[in-house]
């Protein structure tokens, strides 16, 4: 007996609930999710987005590489998204989906979406967008300068800490790829050794390239107001002057609801590395599991604000004609049974 049997006969069925049934549900009303949602109230699709407000993006301060929007505060361009979507008919619901449940196999798919525990929501198909989390070293001063002064990504960030004395903070093998990289927006960039090693070919690497190393493992990420770095501090009590700081978060995707379909994450891996873990999902977004997508960053750790929303276009494109396609074998299904009863008659 496979899990998805397993579940289909523990649970209730989607006649016994009181819910009404949507064609999709979208999980995650970010940039991926909202941008799915037009997509399918355009193509006359009842939509129901669910989301439980707690984006990635909520602590920086505005949007970058995104053609058109460029600069814009990520509430605003989600609030845009939403008037957008709400104007094709799509519904909105605030809360957490806590699992996804799946009945039917034959005739046609239908999805059980929990919410809260509070809440069921009948779905034809389901496209998941909850984004990831950033995972971040356990040293004071990181969590709360998350976003402002402590960065991740120097395309998102590094225009606006151009020329300033930035600290990348050794937290993995690919540290030094990261210190290098920073130097393309900076002379002054310090790599803190922390508890990395560095190779021979790697020190010549960074300084040709005038980045300096410091040694000894870090103790604290100084902070001033709002969240702004004012240096970095070693365990001997040494601080280093620094105005900006960078660190590669370990990224995790927002998954536990996908469990009962038997979808888990795994790790994605640069080189031999892993960063992170994710959905895995092939090019349109469709997981292994019939009748769910996923698109954004639960699926593609490394996309930006742009292409998870395009991840989301995509996904919409392909969920649609799967509903199509779906639609059209049952008609021809229900066309050829009106024939046999006619000629019957």
């Amino acid at each position: 007996m496979t899990t998805d049997q397993t579940h289909t006969e523990q649970s209730p069925r989607p006649s016994e609930q009181s819910a009404r049934a949507f064609d999709v549900v979208v999980v995650g009303g970010g940039a991926a999710g909202l941008s799915a949602a037009l997509v399918l109230g355009r193509a006359r699709r009842s939509v129901l987005v669910i989301d439980s407000g707690e984006p990635r993006n909520a602590r920086a301060g505005h949007v970058h590489n995104y053609l058109g929007r460029e600069g814009t505060p990520p509430a605003e361009l989600l609030a845009a998204g939403r008037a957008e979507v709400a104007g094709y008919g799509g519904e909105f619901l605030a809360g957490t989906v806590t699992a996804v449940d799946r009945h039917g196999d034959g005739d046609a798919l239908e999805f059980l979406v929990d919410v809260g525990g509070e809440r069921t929501v009948v779905a034809r198909r389901v496209l998941v967008a909850t984004g990831l989390v950033d995972e971040l070293p356990d040293l004071p001063g990181l969590a709360e300068g998350w976003g402002r002064g402590v960065l991740h990504c120097p395309y998102c960030h590094g225009w606006e800490v151009r020329d300033q004395p930035i600290g990348v903070l050794a937290t993995g093998p690919l540290a030094v790829h990261q210190a290098l990289l920073w130097r393309q927006w900076s002379a002054d960039v310090v790599l803190f050794r922390h508890t990395a090693a560095l190779g021979e070919a790697e020190a010549e690497q960074l300084a040709a390239r005038g980045v300096t190393v410091v040694d000894g493992e870090v103790a604290a990420v100084e902070l001033g107001d709002g969240g702004a770095v004012t240096g970095v501090r070693l365990v001997g009590g040494r601080v280093v002057p620094r105005r900006a700081v960078t660190v590669a978060a370990r990224m995790a995707a927002r998954a536990d609801l996908l469990a009962a379909l038997g979808l888990r994450p795994v790790d994605l891996l640069i080189g031999e590395h892993a960063v992170g873990c994710r959905i895995e999902a092939g090019p349109t977004g469709a997981t292994s599991v019939p009748g769910v997508f996923v698109a954004g960053n639960v699926t593609d750790l490394q996309a930006s604000v742009l292409p998870a929303a395009a991840a989301g276009l995509t996904a919409a494109a392909a969920l649609n004609a799967d509903l199509v396609a779906e639609e059209t074998r049952l008609a021809v299904e229900a066309h050829r049974r009106e024939h046999v009863f006619g000629a019957n008659a």
